[in-house]
């Protein structure tokens, strides 16, 4: 049985993303959330969600004892950010500001107001938006450019490498809304309330060999 670990540092929306995960995952794989790092570390993927404010999730994740796990799992296995868990892969946020995981280059900035406020639209960014894809990918396999998907946030992600950019969607402005490189794949929107795409996205990670 090979397990697919969902981080549990006490800041995520756990059931949801283990349940979503659940739903679609092979025979052969175990959903398991976990706060243990030998579980992760045995893990054959790994899941880290996040929600609530970066200088909290941080500090959890330092405190909980997991932050040296999900930095190996982000060497050597395939790893999926969702929501904060996308954010805390840049260097650092202007939430707090707080220094982040450092997995990619660039920051996370709160939308702009003098950009939202004049189109009408309110922050936090909450609801269904479509996501475009900026560059092929194999967690993109069978869902259409332009999906919808579910939000929820003030912040996004600013990569200092366009490269890096997997996805974007428009809120007063075009936004990086997912990230990937090698074995990491990082999403701001929320797949476990996404309806068909989002479990497709998810059952793409489950098979997915980088």
């Amino acid at each position: 049985m090979r397990t697919v670990a969902v981080v549990d540092y006490g800041m995520g929306n756990l059931r949801s993303v283990a349940q979503a995960l659940q739903h679609v995952k092979l025979e052969s794989q175990e959903i398991c959330i976990t706060s243990e790092p030998s579980v992760i570390d045995a893990a054959d993927r790994v899941v880290l969600p996040g929600q609530g404010a970066m200088p909290d999730c941080m500090r959890a994740i330092r405190d909980s004892g997991v932050l040296e796990a999900v930095y190996r799992a982000a060497t050597n296995k395939p790893l999926f950010g969702v929501c904060v868990g996308e954010q805390m892969m840049l260097e650092r946020s202007h939430e707090g500001p707080a220094d982040s995981l450092g997995l990619f280059k660039g920051e996370v900035i709160r939308f702009d107001p003098t950009k939202t406020t004049q189109q009408g639209l309110k922050v936090p960014h909450m609801g269904w938006n479509r996501v475009y894809r900026a560059k092929p990918h194999a967690l993109w396999d069978g869902i259409d450019d332009g999906a919808w998907f579910y939000f929820v946030h003030s912040y996004h992600a600013q990569p200092a490498n366009h490269a890096d950019v997997a996805a974007e969607s428009d809120y007063g402005l075009r936004f990086t809304c997912a990230i990937a490189r090698d074995n990491i794949f990082a999403t701001q929107f929320h797949p476990e309330k996404s309806a068909h795409d989002g479990l497709r996205l998810y059952a793409n990670f489950l098979r997915w060999n980088p």
